[in-house]
């Protein structure tokens, strides 16, 4: 049975090391063998990943991608994308050839309001407490200025303050409610600090027998930091690519969207699509993906129920498909000048702002959506998907070089299933004996 161990923390990278493969592998020289071969061989370089997080013992390392030809406000793109999921990356580069030869994407950024809140109990009277939080907004204000100063240098800042009453939701509880404008930084930290120092105001300035302030902190759900991207064209231009006339592919579309938009079961696994994209670009550029998945799908429940993120219409002979979708995403601070690869993938960008890369992540989780919704109406998804799939199902089964070039040639002209590519491995190989 493994131990508990006090002062794991302390130990040097190799005795956690020593303790995990003690406790939880058996002893395999195997399990040591795999964590080690991933340290950088560059010890500083190392060093530097050790930092990122606590007891780090080595690196997981996902692929980091490319998904060319994306021309977004008639500006060509490479877009770097991190995931592990096969057919992503392809489907979103498909996604991006057939859209740039029918005008491109065209995005804008709607508003860039984030959110941070000070959660407390009062027990006063409540129009006091109106009149009182009023006049404290300035001390409030002054308590903050080292932070803000620098952030409103850069044309950003503390942009309101208003007290919320809770009181029906919840015994004697308020909140402050902030709005900031971060600038290029995604503004976790920055956003925190503040509402800390709005926190010490409250506690110094009203009676500590009525005040129990619970917690400061900014939140994920930002509907006020919102950007829109739109693709568009000719129903005629749709065709071409599958046995669909362009009528017939965009009524189909369309209804793939409407179903989205109005059965839960649906919008879960087509927002899903949605974010493969999103999540791939903001992992490479080294935000915060669980904090924006957490805001996106607030957002698709903004209205009672679960719905798509993206929408669909024919109107006049055209095809319309767009997205309006929250993202809080920073091109400063956090891990964008630490990380090698993210600062390569903003160099990629060519060095985008928060505002561009906003733009640039929601073209993304339209494309990738758009490029699904394209298999799924016509061939299938599992088709393109499978495709992919087939060399890691080779690599699980340890196929030579050889073997992948044959395995290869083999399904291009046979459907794959995981069964039937072991089968066929089977065979191959036995034919080689």
């Amino acid at each position: 049975m493994a131990k508990s161990i006090n002062g794991f923390s302390k130990l040097p990278k190799t005795e956690k090391i020593d303790w995990l493969v003690e406790n939880f592998c058996e002893g395999s020289p195997e399990a040591e063998k795999v964590l080690k071969q991933y340290w950088n061989a560059d010890a500083k370089l190392q060093q530097l990943h050790d930092e990122f997080i606590e007891n780090t013992i080595s690196n997981f390392y996902l692929p980091l991608g490319l998904a060319p030809n994306f021309l977004i406000n008639e500006e060509y793109l490479t877009l770097p994308m991190v995931i592990e999921e096969s057919s992503v990356v392809a489907a979103a580069s498909k996604a991006a050839k057939f859209w740039s030869e029918r005008g491109g994407f065209k995005a804008r950024v709607i508003s860039t309001e984030k959110i941070g809140q000070v959660h407390f109990k009062y027990s006063g009277d409540r129009i006091e407490l109106e009149k009182t939080i009023e006049q404290l907004k300035p001390k409030m204000l002054e308590a903050a200025k080292p932070i803000t100063q620098n952030m409103e240098k850069r044309g950003g800042g503390i942009l309101s303050i208003d007290l919320v009453d809770k009181t029906k939701e919840l015994k004697e509880y308020f909140q402050l409610f902030v709005t900031f404008d971060t600038r290029d930084s995604m503004g976790a930290n920055f956003i925190n600090s503040c509402l800390e120092k709005f926190a010490e105001v409250l506690e110094t300035n009203l009676p500590k027998e009525q005040l129990t302030v619970i917690m400061s902190i900014l939140s994920n759900y930002v509907p006020e930091c919102l950007v829109y991207a739109e693709v568009s064209c000719k129903v005629d231009d749709l065709g071409g690519d599958s046995h669909l006339s362009g009528e017939e592919f965009a009524e189909k579309f369309v209804q793939a969207v409407n179903i989205a938009e109005v059965e839960p079961y649906r919008a879960v696994t087509h927002n899903k699509g949605v974010m493969n994209g999103i999540d791939a670009v903001v992992l490479a550029t080294g935000n915060d993906f669980r904090a924006v998945e957490a805001g996106v799908h607030a957002f698709a429940s903004k209205d009672g129920r679960y719905t798509s993120l993206t929408h669909a219409e024919i109107k006049n002979g055209i095809f319309r498909f767009w997205i309006e979708i929250p993202l809080a995403l920073g091109t400063v601070g956090g891990l964008t000048s630490l990380h090698p690869l993210v600062k390569l993938a903003l160099d990629i960008l060519q060095r985008p702002n928060a505002l561009e890369l906003m733009k640039i992540a929601a073209v993304a989780g339209l494309a990738q959506n758009f490029a699904a919704l394209r298999s799924l109406i016509t061939t299938g998804i599992q088709q393109g998907h499978m495709k992919m799939h087939l060399m890691n199902i080779l690599n699980q089964h340890q196929a030579t070089k050889e073997e992948k070039k044959k395995m290869v040639d083999f399904f291009t002209h046979h459907t794959i299933t995981h069964s039937s590519v072991i089968e066929q491995l089977e065979k191959l190989r036995a034919n080689e004996l």
